[in-house]
């Protein structure tokens, strides 16, 4: 399901009151509700507006996990940290218990923080296939999603939950969950903003044929939902009448 809004504003209104409804729903249903965190700048004022009212008390946040769906593996306190920005961002604004909060610990090799957090996933979802309620993604204009990155080997795994990548003109490396992992999400959600990101949501909604595919094509939740939040510049190119 695509929508469109006609600025990030309402984009970003839009996902924190969607992102309440399903986190209520679930923690009714079954007392908890699991989050997947995306990084970037795109779901900031999302995660902003969840920590202000009417959410900040409408939401049981004492009852929300939260993971993170890939980190940049640089000290704790570097502001490039998808777990820095969302602390900053609303989750030091909110009631939560250090116990429900599930980050991508990098202080050791990227590969032992890898292996560390599929670790955690397993005892968390008690050995299943991570089941998360609710995802939150982001896309790059390369079409990577989490650290899913072009022509990486992460796009090949199939049996580890967790992967390393790394950018070439980057110095650090990253820690990713797979595709097939976020495939077994109920409910995943991306948010694209801006006309720079035109081309890309084109050519992932639209270009099935690409080969190879483009990480964020691989997103295709088995058992769930696939939403995607996009403002008016970013569905600039898109063919509407395909998407109804």
């Amino acid at each position: 399901m695509i929508e469109i809004f006609k600025n990030k504003e309402a984009l970003s209104q839009a996902a924190a009151e969607f992102f309440a409804v399903q986190a209520r729903t679930a923690i009714t249903a079954r007392g908890c509700f699991s989050v997947l965190l995306s990084g970037g700048e795109t779901p900031r004022c999302t995660y902003e507006l969840l920590a202000q009212e009417p959410h900040r008390t409408r939401i049981p946040w004492q009852q929300v996990h939260f993971f993170w769906g890939d980190e940049r593996c640089v000290l704790a306190d570097d502001p490039r940290r998808n777990e820095f920005m969302a602390h900053r961002a609303f989750l030091d604004a909110l009631p939560l218990r250090p116990e429900q909060l599930h980050p991508i610990e990098c202080e050791r090799s990227p590969l032992q923080a890898a292996e560390s957090y599929e670790a955690q996933l397993r005892d968390f979802f008690v050995d299943s296939l991570p089941r998360f309620d609710f995802i939150f993604l982001g896309l790059g204009e390369d079409g990577h999603t989490a650290s899913l990155l072009p022509n990486s080997e992460a796009l090949k795994e199939q049996i580890r939950w967790t992967a390393v990548t790394r950018r070439p003109d980057e110095e650090f490396s990253r820690v990713t969950l797979i595709a097939p992992l976020l495939n077994q999400a109920a409910v995943v959600v991306f948010l694209v903003v801006g006309r720079n990101k035109a081309k890309v949501l084109h050519s992932v909604l639209e270009e099935t044929g690409h080969r190879p595919l483009l990480p964020a094509q691989l997103v295709h939740p088995l058992r769930g939902g696939l939403y995607w939040f996009v403002d008016r510049d970013a569905a600039c190119l898109l063919d509407l009448s395909r998407h109804h």
